[in-house]
C-alpha cells in the first residue's frame, strides 16, 4: 500500500520552522490552544492528554469508516490498526 503523508502548510508565525507544520497539526494546536484560552486555570480532572484523545478518536474514527464505506478491513488498515482493535473501538465510542 503507498504510504500518504499529511499535507504541509507554509509555517505559520515567528515561532514555526521554516519547514511548515502539517494542516492537522496545526488545527489540533489551535483547538488545544483554544481550549486552554477557555479553561483559564480550571483543572481538567481527567487529565488534558485523556481528554483530547478521547475527543478526537471518535471523529477520526467515523471520517475513516466513511471514507472506506464502512469497510472496517479497509479503515483498520488505513489506521494502522488490528481489524479486531478498530471493532473494539467503534462498540466503545457507539459507532457500530
Amino acid at each position: 500500500m503507498k504510504q500518504v503523508n499529511a499535507v504541509r502548510m507554509p509555517a505559520v508565525g515567528a515561532d514555526t520552522t521554516s519547514c511548515g507544520v502539517s494542516a492537522l497539526s496545526e488545527c489540533v494546536s489551535r483547538m488545544v490552544r483554544r481550549y486552554l484560552l477557555d479553561i483559564g486555570d480550571t483543572p481538567c480532572d481527567e487529565g488534558l492528554y485523556a481528554l483530547v484523545m478521547r475527543e478526537a478518536e471518535a471523529p477520526l474514527l467515523r471520517e475513516v469508516m466513511a471514507h472506506h464505506d464502512n469497510n472496517q478491513s479497509r479503515a483498520a488498515v488505513a489506521l494502522g490498526i488490528n481489524r479486531a482493535t478498530l471493532r473494539k473501538k467503534l462498540a466503545a465510542h457507539g459507532l457500530i
